[in-house]
């Protein structure tokens, strides 16, 4: 397997967001998907913070990734995304995906 490039970062929702902040963030996963290189992009809940989500990207490489933020209609989801974020999104993990199963 060629070396892929992942992301694994952690968005805390303001009290009552959560749901509206990981709703904005599955639809710009839709997006994305469609994107070069993008071979995974989900959205999870923390089963131990109740007021945080995690966005996991695995990409061909940090470029197609940096693409994706050009996507129509990616940016307008961003802004709408920022006002219900409690803090700062702390700075994604960025991974070099040596190997595993991935399609």
């Amino acid at each position: 397997m060629t070396k892929k490039y992942g992301l694994h970062g952690k968005l805390t929702a303001t009290d009552g967001n959560k749901d509206a902040l990981a709703s904005i963030l599955v639809k710009a996963s839709k997006l994305v998907f469609t994107m070069k290189g993008c071979h995974v992009y989900f959205i999870s809940e923390d089963k131990n913070d109740p007021a945080a989500v995690w966005v996991t990207e695995v990409w061909d490489s940090k470029e197609d990734h940096d693409n994706s933020l050009q996507v129509p209609g990616v940016r307008e989801l961003i802004t709408q995304a920022m006002p219900l974020l409690a803090e700062k999104p702390q700075k994604a993990q960025e991974l070099d995906i040596l190997g595993g199963a991935l399609r």
